[in-house]
């Protein structure tokens, strides 16, 4: 049974439901079901026409759920007045338009109107195809829970026109969250989030479309290297950069270039110009720390980010010197996050041992996981074994 297959043809069904006239929330539902039944079928019957099986399957579902909810009459007649549905008992597919309705989904479970943590969860399930109980355990909560939110946001979509423009600024910065929830459970979010970003790049020419996809790719490339074999954190200075993907690095630095040829400049392709660089240098020594911090300005200037100018400080610190950085970094927020790891980074690199010790260890205190606290508390501890030896 091909997974991936069930979950590419997903947003396609999806979008015929609802142009037949189903709500947004029963669609998804029929369709799910439709998922399923496909699972238990296909591997000792697999059909002739994947698409219109589902299509065929998922409508079905659809009438019988409508017609057994006698407070859903008024739908009930709606679907029964239309021609050419397709029996209960009819298992040939009809005839599936060529209208590619994934665009349109992306638009709508991105919805303004959600909350970010809603949108992701929304756009794994109708755009990608997850099950609520896979969803779940890649955000480690209760499927109780995560059902509960997914049904919040489909009532939420349920009555925005299918037609109305999206802002695909809003799609990519979904996509960009679904990336940067990492793996857990049987499911890799960012694989998940690749796979997606890939689909909406042929779906819509866009630069900075493109840009996240190159991002991704470069990100993705130096996963194997982030991490030992017991789940310690290992910085980008001292990664093993051998065991980097070179494939997904020449493949997003390729994407790269092609968007921003097109001089349309945005943070995506910003942040990908980033990262192509640190995937360039052949060591850390090498690096080119002043165009960083140039592609850092070009990344303040479009977005005023806090978190982006605090990076620029590390840049900084890197192509000018740690007493560069350090005053860079005076003129932020102490309150950001990982504000306190950074000091600690620029202090030791001043010299000033002693005071990276203590603020590594209160970073530590302030990290967001586990894999990040016991990695500063190491730090911590090194430099404090190296301030007793003196």
């Amino acid at each position: 049974m091909d997974e991936v297959l069930l979950r590419s043809l997903t947003p396609g069904v999806l979008g015929i439901l609802v142009r037949r006239g189903a709500d947004f929330a029963a669609a998804e539902d029929a369709v799910q079901d439709a998922l399923v039944e496909a699972l238990r079928v296909w591997p000792a019957d697999p059909p002739r026409d994947a698409k219109g099986w589902l299509v065929t399957v998922a409508w079905r579902k659809f009438l019988d759920a409508t017609r057994a909810d006698v407070a859903r009459r008024r739908r009930e007649d709606l679907v029964e007045a239309e021609r050419g549905s397709p029996s209960d008992h009819d298992t040939e597919p009809a005839p599936i338009p060529s209208v590619d309705d994934t665009l349109q989904l992306y638009f709508l479970c991105a919805h303004p109107s959600l909350t970010p943590s809603s949108a992701v969860a929304l756009t794994l399930r109708a755009v990608g195809g997850l099950t609520t109980r896979q969803i779940a355990e890649a955000y480690l909560v209760p499927e109780a829970t995560m059902a509960q939110r997914i049904s919040r946001a489909k009532r939420t979509v349920s009555d925005v026109r299918f037609d109305q423009p999206g802002d695909v600024a809003t799609v990519l910065r979904v996509l960009y969250l679904v990336f940067n929830e990492g793996y857990s459970g049987d499911v890799d979010l960012a694989v998940e989030a690749i796979r997606l970003t890939r689909q909406l790049a042929v779906a819509i020419d866009h630069p900075e479309v493109a840009g996240l996809l190159a991002l991704m790719l470069l990100h993705h490339a130096r996963r194997t290297a982030r991490t030992t074999a017991d789940g310690s954190l290992v910085p980008l200075a001292e990664q093993d950069r051998g065991r980097w993907d070179t494939a997904s690095i020449a493949e997003g630095v390729e994407i790269l270039q092609a968007a921003l040829a097109r001089d349309q400049l945005g943070e995506f392709q910003a942040q990908a110009a980033i990262a192509a660089l640190h995937a360039d240098a052949p060591t850390a020594d090498e690096t080119d720390w002043v165009q960083i911090v140039e592609w850092y300005d070009e990344l303040a200037r479009l977005t005023d980010s806090p978190v982006v100018r605090l990076n620029r400080a590390v840049a900084v610190g890197e192509a000018d010197g740690a007493r560069a950085g350090l005053a860079a970094l005076a003129a932020l927020d102490d309150s950001l996050p990982r504000h306190t790891a950074v000091a600690a980074y620029l202090h030791e690199r001043d010299g000033d041992l002693a005071a990276a010790a203590r603020l590594y260890a209160e970073a530590a205190m302030k990290a967001p996981n586990l894999a990040e606290r016991d990695h500063l508390n190491r730090q911590a501890a090194r430099l404090n074994t190296q301030g007793s030896n003196r």
